[in-house]
């Protein structure tokens, strides 16, 4: 029994000790394994780290923008900040020049984006773009680089634009639909309320066509904006109200030497409201009600050279005064403006100064643009008195407010340099951004406008200059038009042909005689006037019918090329 036990104990421990030296090599190997799998992953991530690192120095020493990377989905991968910037710019140039086209069923409206100031902020993005992979971060440059090689990252550019610009367009636009609702209006005339009660009609959902113009800029497909017009009735006459906005008491015209300030005289203005709640009764368009004017006792222009001692600018455009009507127009239009004083901070607005163009304010009928030719309307040719204001303004380092190019180009000024105004719709329209009151003077005889600012010089007074580019003429189209009064085969010319253009205007600012600075003062487009030639009804010939049709010779027609080159302008 002893012997089986030691036999047994011994054979406990040799498996015990073959075990333990089993055991033994297995931890052995797995060390190793171990070992050579931390190594492996030392060797891979040193790999890794150089190779992003070579990665990252050089996309850094790269002056290109990484692949992959967009502006507003325009591929801009590759290429130098400079690079970028030309071509993007190339770019929203022809998105913010191209037509936007807005109509329904029968009435359509177009603009450009640069009208309501529509820009980018180009730089900005470039430099958002080119900034991709560069923060230093080794780790962190590598995943957006890859990111962007791989999926591509969009830098958004949100557009900026005028919203009193596009107040603007949007008032246009309502003024021009078919049968458009007029609000109730009013204008002071001499010593007259004058009252236009409107009518009912065709409007539109402003906030819902402002919004799908800025889409349509953002995404102009060539396609035009189909908008829905409504019937809006006219709001009824609120005389209270009108009482309340025009009342007031007269004020003396004086002015503060320490520290400089004027303080110009202000009308009485008043009216019986009862008696004018009774003429409001009746069922008229348009009613008169007397106000009673009280002037102060000193006039602004009465106290003296001292409160306006400086000619800041001036301006002048030629006339033909032997067209009488025409003449009559401006001159009216130039006593409206004559004398006015716009205060620091005040807007001036030239339909508002001058009041509907009527018979009755003593407009004559002159030649005039609209719908796209040269028609005779009440108050014609007004628009040359707004465009030498326009530019004695920009003379005078004043801000614009609101101001459009006429449809064609003038004969009284360069292209650029014009501003047309229509009551009721588009406005001239400055600020006075000096620190003094400034006032208008005009003069027009002997065949010339010409148009002064007072006030008193700043400190700094920069030496304005506007400088007038055309960038490419738009040439006009001959029209034909059916005229049965005509004799048959007869022509006549009604309206001349005149090229179109697109021009760019600079306001240069000048410092003892060296260019400081310019700016674009408006990139503006002419249509093409077409040429409108009259003809008379076609001569029809009876011919017998032949026994042989093979015997009959068709005459031959000759196309009449001939070309008149006459341009019509109005003056």
């Amino acid at each position: 029994m002893a012997i089986e036990e030691q036999t047994i104990k011994k054979n406990e421990i040799d498996k015990e000790t073959e075990e333990k030296v089993e055991e033994s090599i297995k931890t052995e190997e797995i060390g190793k394994k171990s070992f050579i799998i931390k190594m492996t992953i030392i060797f891979v991530s040193l790999i890794l780290l150089l190779l992003c690192t070579i990665f990252a120095l050089v996309n850094i020493n790269s002056n290109t923008i990484v692949k992959g990377v967009r502006i507003n989905n325009f591929d801009i991968s590759r290429m130098t900040k400079e690079e970028a910037m030309q071509k993007l710019n190339a770019k929203i140039k022809d998105e913010l020049e191209a037509q936007i086209k807005l109509k329904d069923e029968e009435w359509s409206y177009e603009f450009v984006a640069n009208q309501i100031g529509a820009n980018y902020e180009v730089e900005e993005a470039i430099n958002r773009s080119y900034n991709i992979g560069r923060s230093g971060n080794v780790f962190k440059d590598n995943f957006v680089i890859a990111k962007a090689l791989f999926y591509g990252i969009n830098i958004e550019m949100d557009m900026k634009y005028n919203e009193e610009e596009l107040e603007n367009i949007i008032t246009d636009i309502k003024s021009k639909l078919p049968d458009a609702v007029e609000e109730v209006s009013y204008r002071i005339e001499d010593n007259k309320l004058i009252i236009d009660k409107g009518h009912s009609g065709n409007s539109i959902n402003e906030e819902e066509v402002k919004k799908l113009i800025i889409d349509k800029i953002e995404n102009n497909d060539g396609n035009p904006i189909n908008i829905e017009m409504f019937y809006k009735e006219a709001s009824d006459i609120d005389i209270d109200k009108i009482y309340e906005e025009i009342y007031v008491k007269p004020k003396d015209a004086y002015y503060k030497k320490e520290p400089f300030e004027i303080f110009p005289h202000v009308n009485g203005i008043d009216f019986n409201i009862e008696d004018a709640k009774q003429i409001i009764q009746e069922d008229k368009k348009e009613y008169q009600i007397d106000l009673v004017i009280t002037e102060p006792e000193i006039l602004t222009s009465e106290i003296g050279e001292e409160a306006f001692p400086d000619l800041l600018s001036a301006f002048s455009t030629k006339y033909d005064e032997t067209n009488k009507n025409r003449s009559t127009n401006l001159k009216l239009a130039g006593e409206k403006i004559n004398g006015k004083v716009i205060m620091p901070g005040e807007i001036f607005s030239y339909n508002e100064t001058l009041g509907k163009r009527t018979t009755a304010a003593g407009y004559k009928s002159a030649a005039g643009y609209s719908g796209g030719k040269v028609v005779q309307t009440i108050g014609g040719g007004i628009c040359q008195i707004s465009s030498t204001l326009y530019d004695a303004v920009v003379y005078a380092n004043l801000e614009i407010v609101e101001r459009h190019n006429h449809m064609f180009l003038t004969g009284y000024v360069q292209a650029g340099k014009d501003a047309t105004v229509s009551y009721g719709g588009v406005d001239f329209k400055f600020k006075n951004t000096r620190k003094y009151p400034i006032m208008i003077k005009t003069n027009i005889k002997n065949g010339v406008a010409k148009i002064e600012i007072y006030g008193v010089k700043e400190d700094i007074e920069y030496e304005i200059e506007i400088s007038s580019t055309v960038l490419n003429y738009i040439s006009y189209k001959t029209v034909y038009e059916e005229n049965s009064n005509l004799e048959p085969g007869m022509q006549k010319t009604v309206q001349g042909g005149k090229n179109g253009c697109r021009s760019i205007t600079y306001k240069i600012y000048n410092l003892n005689g060296v260019e400081v600075s310019r700016e674009v003062l408006s990139e503006d487009t002419y249509s093409a006037m077409n040429k409108i030639i009259q003809k008379g009804p076609e001569e029809v010939t009876v011919v017998e019918e032949p026994e042989n049709i093979e015997e009959v010779v068709a005459p031959i027609e000759q196309e009449d090329n001939t070309e008149d080159n006459t341009h019509d302008d109005v003056a």
